[in-house]
């Protein structure tokens, strides 16, 4: 099975070098790595280009257009089934294109497989051994993400027919992997794996919230979540509802 990883960047060069060679590791020849680097002012795509790893194809932004703009032409610039999502400042543990992808195949209803992840500093040091462990465990309806998402993007590998009804993403959802779970309920099945795939990193440069929001925000946030999930829905073909 061929796989797709879709990347944004963004003045991401302090760790873009040892995340996408994290990733490239483990991708074969046939597979690609998908860079939409958004209006960088650093060395970010010098960085990338230097490689000379001809399955990175790179896309520039001519001027800065945020992050869901930029995951989104990232995923639409993506060629294979099976799409995998990454950041640019996080590491790929070993197995976890092998283990996501095989999750997927064998599980031809699913269309989003999810693992856990370590959550590291600035310097790689492991502060938190399990992702979901901090968000009380995951749980994958609608109802559980609207309450607390635990659909981090950059754990995630998803079907193409995920994106034929996820896409375009609604310009006033809070997080674009949010978006995903939250519509993927009214796709296809989850397969989350209880084990950490990859080294999720925290640090002041994040461009997810690293704080909780006030609560007013968090409610306006749902009830658009909630609002474009429901509208997508009379119009998505609905494959098989997620139990897990």
């Amino acid at each position: 099975m061929q796989v797709s990883v879709a990347m944004a960047t963004y003045n991401g060069a302090r760790f873009v070098d040892a995340q996408v060679r994290s990733v490239l590791m483990q991708l074969g020849d046939d597979d690609e790595l998908v860079v939409v680097d958004d209006a960088s002012t650093d060395d970010t795509r010098a960085r990338l280009t230097a490689l000379g790893d001809r399955r990175v194809r790179l896309h520039a932004n001519p001027g800065n257009r945020g992050v869901l703009a930029t995951f989104e032409l990232a995923l639409r610039l993506t060629r294979h089934e099976v799409i995998f999502l990454a950041d640019q400042d996080d590491l790929w543990l070993p197995d976890k294109r092998r283990i996501l992808a095989a999750a997927l195949e064998q599980n031809p209803r699913a269309t989003l497989a999810l693992s856990d992840a370590q959550v590291i500093d600035e310097a790689g040091a492991v502060v938190a051994p399990s992702f979901m462990k901090l968000r009380d465990g995951f749980r994958g309806t609608l109802a559980a993400t609207l309450f607390k998402n635990r659909y981090l993007g950059c754990a995630m590998a998803i079907r193409r027919a995920l994106l034929d009804v996820a896409l375009p993403f609604p310009a006033d959802v809070p997080m674009h992997d949010m978006w995903l779970g939250a519509i993927n309920t009214r796709v296809g099945e989850v397969v989350y794996i209880d084990r950490p795939l990859m080294q999720y990193r925290r640090h002041s440069g994040n461009v997810s919230p690293a704080h909780r929001q006030k609560l007013a925000q968090m409610l306006r946030w749902r009830w658009r979540l909630l609002k474009h999930v429901v509208a997508r829905s009379f119009t998505a073909p609905r494959q098989q509802q997620s139990a897990h």
